[in-house]
C-alpha cells in the first residue's frame, strides 16, 4: 500500500499521460473560451442596463483570464519539451518520465487543476449571468486558478534550467494569470455592489409598525447569519486540517518514512482566559 502510484503504471503509459492531460488542459480553456462568448451574446439579447453592463464586465474578464491561462499551459508544454530533451540523454522520453515519476505525477496533478479551475470559473459566470449562483463562487474559483497556476509553475521549475528563456516565459505568464484573476475578483465584487445597490428596499412608504416589525425580522437573520458563519469557519478549518494531514501522510509514504510531527510547544499555544461577560 505505500508503494508509489506510479510504480503500477507501465513506461509508456506514464510518459503518455502527461501528454494526454496538457492536451485535455488546452482543450479544456478553449471549450471555455466558446462558452463564454456564448455567455457574452445570450446576455446582450437577455438583458439590459446595469445587469448588462455587470455581465458584460465580468464575462470580459473572464475571457481574459482564459486567454492569460491559455498562453500558460503552452509556456508549460514548451518548457517540458525543453526538460526532457536535455534531462533524458540517451533514454526516450518514456523512460525520463518513468525515472522521475514523482515529479511526472505532480506535473499531471498540476495540469489537471488548471484545467479543473478553468471548467468551474465558466460554470460559475454562467450562473451568475443566469442569476441563478452566487457571485462569491467567481471569486473562490479565481483562486483556486492562482493557486493551481502557482502549483504547475513550482512543478515545472524544479527539473528546468534557472538561464532557461521557457522558464522566464511562463513565470511572466504567472504572473499575468494572478493580475487577470485579480481583475475576475475586482468585475465580480463591483458588480454584485452595483446589484445590490439596485435591488435596495425602499422603506419610505411604510408604517412605523411595518419598520419595527422588518426591524426586528432583520435582527434575527443577522444573528442566524452570524451563527451560520461561526459553523462554517469551524469547518473550513477541519477541512483545511485534513487536507494536510493526507498530502502528508502520502509525502512520507513517497519517501519511505514517516516524520513525526513537533511537540506543540506549551505556553505559546495556550488559549488566554477571557474576561466573563456580564
Amino acid at each position: 500500500e505505500l508503494r508509489p502510484k506510479s510504480l503500477d503504471i507501465k513506461q509508456e503509459e506514464l510518459g503518455d499521460m502527461v501528454e494526454k492531460e496538457m492536451a485535455s488542459t488546452s482543450a479544456a480553456i478553449e471549450d471555455a473560451v466558446r462558452r463564454i462568448e456564448e455567455m457574452m451574446s445570450r446576455a446582450r439579447n437577455e438583458s439590459s442596463g446595469i445587469k448588462l453592463e455587470v455581465n458584460e464586465r465580468i464575462l470580459n474578464s473572464c475571457t481574459d483570464l482564459m486567454k492569460a491561462i491559455r498562453l500558460l499551459v503552452m509556456t508549460s508544454t514548451n518548457l517540458q519539451k525543453e526538460i526532457v530533451e536535455s534531462g533524458r540523454g540517451a533514454a526516450t522520453t518514456q523512460e525520463f518520465y518513468a525515472k522521475n515519476s514523482r515529479w511526472t505525477e505532480g506535473l499531471i496533478s498540476a495540469s489537471k487543476a488548471v484545467g479543473w479551475g478553468a471548467t468551474q470559473l465558466v460554470e460559475s459566470a454562467d450562473r451568475v449571468v443566469l442569476h441563478t449562483g452566487k457571485y462569491e463562487e467567481l471569486i473562490v474559483c479565481s483562486h483556486e486558478i492562482a493557486a493551481s497556476t502557482a502549483q504547475l509553475v513550482a512543478a515545472s521549475k524544479v527539473k528546468a534550467e534557472k538561464s532557461s528563456r521557457n522558464l522566464g516565459k511562463l513565470q511572466e505568464c504567472s504572473r499575468n494569470v494572478n493580475e487577470m484573476a485579480a481583475n475576475v475578483v475586482a468585475s465580480t465584487r463591483t458588480g454584485q455592489e452595483q446589484i445590490e445597490e439596485k435591488d435596495t428596499m425602499d422603506f419610505s412608504g411604510m408604517s412605523l409598525i411595518k419598520l419595527k416589525k422588518e426591524e426586528m425580522e432583520t435582527q434575527v437573520k443577522v444573528l442566524e447569519l452570524e451563527k451560520c458563519l461561526e459553523g462554517e469557519r469551524v469547518r473550513l478549518g477541519e477541512l483545511r486540517k485534513q487536507h494536510y494531514a493526507l498530502a502528508g501522510a502520502y509525502d512520507a509514504a513517497e519517501d519511505g518514512e514517516a516524520r513525526p510531527a513537533p511537540a506543540p510547544r506549551r505556553g505559546i499555544l495556550k488559549k488566554p482566559t477571557l474576561a466573563q461577560k456580564p
